[in-house]
């Protein structure tokens, strides 16, 4: 019997995984200058930068597995909260065209990986339901 909560568990992991997958993949093409310079202008080291790709390459694929997916999630917590910091927090209280929160893409990553954090991989994972970090 397939139990619904490790279903729901796998679905959240894909879903995270693969669309913040799909933001480091783009870096990778067009590289971390931009992030490099967002740093530079707050003061932080540029090589920093370098970071994203763990955020959102190394992250997201151990997300998509089911290994280590509780220290890939705070990751991406992590992640997204240097993003939201970096770049958003001009619209952190504002509304969208359309009437949503303006930073609701930024929103559902973030609430995911906490959520994928504090409930774990599930049974649908390599790690498994007995993995100590998933």
């Amino acid at each position: 019997m397939i139990r619904s909560d490790d279903t729901g568990k796998l679905i959240l992991r894909l879903a995270l995984g693969v669309l913040i997958l799909l933001h480091g993949v783009a870096k990778l093409s067009t590289g971390v200058g931009g992030i490099a310079n967002m740093l530079a202008a707050h003061g932080l080291p540029t090589v920093l930068a370098y970071l994203v790709y763990v955020g959102e390459i190394v992250a997201p694929v151990l997300l998509i597995v089911g290994l280590y997916t509780r220290p890939a999630a705070w990751i991406t917590v992590v992640n997204m909260l240097v993003a939201i910091a970096l770049v958003h927090m001009k619209d952190i209280a504002s509304l969208g065209k359309n009437g949503g929160w303006a930073l609701e893409l930024q929103g559902m990553f973030l609430f995911g990986a906490l959520a994928v954090a504090f409930l774990g991989a599930g049974r649908f994972s390599v790690g498994g339901t007995s993995g100590k970090y998933n």
